[in-house]
């Protein structure tokens, strides 16, 4: 499949994402206005940080394709975590403000609702399945393309039927036993997932933007590709950094001193096309040493 293809389809999940965000907050915020529900307003506050992650994945899929400019060599994929990490910020106070409207509603045991419940939940279950088709189309696009973005999305959305799904549990137990006060009790449960959630936005953001390393497989598999390629006598100084989708890695490996240049070339050029033929959103330096090369007297960086 070529790149424009791949592409069009991680766009394609992109807009869709953003059209399923928007389309689930007017749906929620009529739910909301119609019932009352905290356990509703759960799930709104869910969808509209969802809209503001959307469109940041939106961003950085259009930014994929966007080659490093004169002012940024190394692209411009550190803008989503920069994006990530404002909104868990969101997100904490989304759930800090639902989780306190829900306790005070207990304390007070407040806990009258319209009579429109069977409304809400017809309008919850539109939400979950508008959801799942939109999951469905993510992970096909995200099989044929292998965007990272397009993925997180996918599973972020899924985790997102746990709040969807305690609303409907929520306004059924209040229409059919008058158990009004599980609102409250399944809000505090959306409002605690909203705040793991954040937190793991925020933290992977963070280490990011902190140059934190690949991932320890991934570190793992180049060694190994690295080991037993050809031509190749040893290596060392491999570093690794995450900003957003994209992973740097810097590689020292040791040649035979005695061939051309041409032939060193060829060796250090093959191997990167091995590590970016496993791993496709890396970009790859390998600087080429001879083999028994000591490290100059006066060069003390590590």
């Amino acid at each position: 499949m070529s790149l424009r293809r791949d592409n069009q389809l991680n766009l394609s999940a992109g807009i869709l994402s953003v059209t399923v965000a928007l389309t689930l907050v007017i749906v929620k915020l009529w739910a909301y206005g119609q019932t009352g529900s905290l356990a509703v307003a759960a799930s709104l506050a869910d969808s509209a940080m969802d809209l503001m992650v959307s469109l940041g994945g939106l961003i950085a899929i259009a930014y994929a394709a966007k080659p490093a400019d004169e002012d940024h060599n190394f692209g411009h994929s550190s803008a989503e975590d920069l994006a990530a990490l404002g909104q868990s910020l969101f997100i904490l106070v989304s759930a800090g403000v639902i989780a306190t409207a829900a306790l005070l509603r207990l304390i007070s045991g407040e806990a009258t609702f319209p009579e429109r419940e069977g409304l809400g939940i017809t309008l919850m279950l539109f939400a979950v399945a508008i959801t799942l088709g939109l999951v469905m189309w993510q992970r096909y696009v995200a099989r044929k393309t292998d965007n990272k973005v397009v993925r997180a999305d996918s599973l972020h959305y899924l985790g997102d039927l746990i709040p969807n799904v305690g609303a409907i549990l929520a306004l059924w137990a209040s229409g059919t036993f008058g158990l009004h006060q599980i609102d409250s009790v399944v809000a505090l449960g959306a409002a605690a997932l909203l705040i793991v959630g954040a937190l793991r936005i925020g933290k992977s953001a963070w280490d990011a933007l902190m140059d934190k390393q690949a991932d320890p497989d991934m570190i793992a598999g180049i060694c190994a590709i690295t080991e037993g390629f050809d031509g190749v006598h040893g290596y060392h100084d491999l570093k690794t950094r995450v900003a957003g989708s994209k992973v740097f890695v810097n590689l020292h490996i040791e040649l035979d001193g005695a061939q051309s240049l041409d032939e060193a070339h060829a060796i250090g050029a093959a191997l990167r096309r091995a590590i970016i033929a496993a791993y496709p959103r890396a970009d790859v330096l390998i600087h080429k040493d001879p083999v028994g090369v000591e490290r100059h007297p006066e060069d003390n960086r590590a």
